[in-house]
């Protein structure tokens, strides 16, 4: 009995070191302007190359998913609500799966944040395309949460506005990517995608082939509205089997998933830009794609008028 508790606590203390850690990395500041040069680096200048940067994303999603284990999607869903923003769905005892949120997150607002930071609309284009390229390597790795966070970021009201930009970019691969992440019918073609990944790692003649990290707010969402939305017992009082077989092969098909060794060699540099570059706030973002491209009608200029003075503290 003693071996076994010695165990299971040095197994705790192990995941505990993941949520803090991770956390802890989520916690850059937040600018609302421009970060002073002395600290602003842009990606391009650390990574230039899509398909290395789509295999840095991949290390930390998986770096991440390592830490998740089966009993936090149980906690998470315990009289709780993960679509209420109101009511959060996570505690104590879910840390891995908020840290593993805030990282989507982060990475959203990462991929806003470098596309509004150049002054120039060609420097923007060109960070535009690079991260479309990098989406498209995500894609055909099979990482598809880090594939939604930089679509995500590229949809941001911030960013889709800019038009200028836009005209200077070949969009044709970035609605192709949209396509495959459309949320139109239920996500059915990332659905389709996915289970072409997964039928592609069960038949893997190598480490790459095995990657398959899902759109994961998707997938919770899928386990909570099964758990919630069908019975425990059936009407004639029996378990009812079909519910939990269906919420253990979707659980268990991710823990296989996470379990996965990447195959790419880590770049400390990379990855560590990815976790501690400064980011916009909403505000901020909003107010650096005004500057570089004018307001276009009455609603945004009062916006513009209002950020500059919170902001800047300019009329």
């Amino acid at each position: 009995m003693h071996q076994l508790l010695q165990a299971l606590h040095q197994k705790l203390a192990a995941q505990g070191q993941g949520p803090e850690g991770l956390l802890g990395a989520d916690k850059p500041i937040s600018y609302r302007t421009k970060p002073p040069a002395s600290i602003h680096r842009e990606l391009l200048g650390v990574c230039s190359d899509p398909y290395t940067l789509a295999q840095q994303l991949t290390h930390v999603e998986l770096e991440r998913l390592r830490h998740i284990g089966p009993e936090e999607f149980v906690q998470a869903f315990v009289n709780k609500d993960p679509l209420a923003s109101t009511k959060p769905c996570f505690s104590d005892k879910t840390n891995n799966l908020e840290a593993y949120v805030k990282w989507f997150n982060r990475l959203c607002y990462l991929v806003a944040t470098e596309i509004c930071m150049p002054a120039k609309k060609k420097q923007r284009a060109q960070v535009v395309e690079f991260f479309i390229d990098v989406a498209r390597e995500c894609f055909n790795i099979g990482n598809f949460n880090s594939l939604m966070a930089i679509i995500s970021g590229m949809n941001m009201s911030p960013v889709s506005r800019l038009k200028k930009t836009w005209a200077k970019v070949k969009t044709a691969k970035f609605f192709i990517l949209e396509h495959q992440m459309d949320p139109t019918g239920n996500f059915c073609n990332y659905r389709t995608a996915l289970r072409g990944a997964a039928h592609r790692s069960l038949t893997a003649h190598s480490s790459r082939e095995k990657i398959v990290i899902p759109f994961f707010s998707l997938l919770i969402k899928d386990i909570y509205f099964l758990n919630e939305g069908c019975a425990n017992r059936l009407p004639n009082g029996h378990v009812n089997f079909e519910k939990f077989l269906e919420l253990a092969k979707q659980v268990g098909e991710f823990i296989t998933w996470k379990q996965v060794e990447c195959p790419f060699e880590q770049d400390p540099s990379i990855t560590h830009y990815l976790h501690t570059a400064p980011i916009f706030s909403e505000d901020g973002l909003y107010l650096a794609s005004y500057e570089s491209e004018s307001p276009e009608n009455q609603t945004e200029k009062e916006r513009w008028k209002s950020l500059r003075s919170s902001i800047l503290g300019k009329t």
